[in-house]
């Protein structure tokens, strides 16, 4: 059962359970991918409908930004929690370390890919990672035949929103993988390029704040966060 948030519909999962499904989604014969949006890409799907309808075709869409928890319990439809990207990244590479899944990292800056995948294998004993490619390209075509070779079962997209919802839908079944997630800058996290926010301070939905706190030209992006709020009550006073 989804449940609309200013014209996204998330999946109202927790953790556990979004990796569970991922788990099975990567396990089927079939392509589909996984969306995890924050009040910024939602704000990018109101102002176009096919990056909407993108979003809303995606087989799980995560709720990855605290800000659209928030928006939600001011909508009347409040979601059990958030569920961010690396977080369920993280559990979906602890499943393919068990299953054998063969994961496949594409994006960031050139050499990034591959540093997080030498930390990712030693955290992750028995995780296949099967090939790599950074995220400054123009033509896709070597890129999916490069993933297709490798013989994918997940991919983790880290393109940056919107390019990298873009890419899964219209690519990604070419590819030959079963899932694709996309997961903004996860890589650079992974290679151990950016710290992630202490634990106390994503248990209090603080991340965002300690992100800015050490990337301050976040600013601008950031104050946009109390108009997705805004937007939430205005669309709650429409209801009747």
């Amino acid at each position: 059962m989804r449940k609309e948030i200013l014209g996204v519909t998330f999946d109202d999962l927790t953790l556990e359970e979004a990796v569970a499904a991922g788990e099975q989604l990567a396990a089927g014969e079939t392509f589909s991918y996984v969306v995890t949006p924050n009040p910024e890409i939602v704000n990018l799907g109101r102002q176009s409908e096919d990056y909407r309808q993108v979003l809303n075709r995606a087989a799980l869409v995560l709720p990855d930004g605290i800000g659209v928890v928030h928006a939600a319990k001011i909508l009347g439809t409040p979601l059990q929690g958030r569920v961010p990207g690396i977080d369920f990244a993280a559990g979906l590479m602890a499943r393919l370390a068990e299953t054998g899944g063969r994961l496949f990292l594409l994006g960031a800056k050139p050499g990034v890919a591959d540093q997080a995948a030498r930390r990712l294998t030693d955290q992750y004993p028995g995780l296949c990672i099967c090939g790599t490619h950074h995220g400054y390209f123009t033509d896709p075509a070597p890129v999916v035949q490069t993933i297709r070779e490798a013989k994918a079962d997940v991919v983790f997209v880290c393109l940056g929103a919107p390019k990298q919802e873009l890419w899964m839908a219209r690519w990604g079944p070419e590819t030959g993988a079963h899932l694709m997630a996309g997961l903004g800058g996860v890589l650079d996290v992974f290679a151990g390029n950016v710290k992630r926010a202490p634990a106390a301070w994503q248990k209090l939905g603080l991340e965002w704040c300690y992100r800015l706190l050490h990337q301050p030209s976040r600013v601008g992006r950031m104050a946009k966060l109390p108009l997705f709020l805004v937007a939430a009550a205005r669309e709650k006073g429409k209801k009747p």
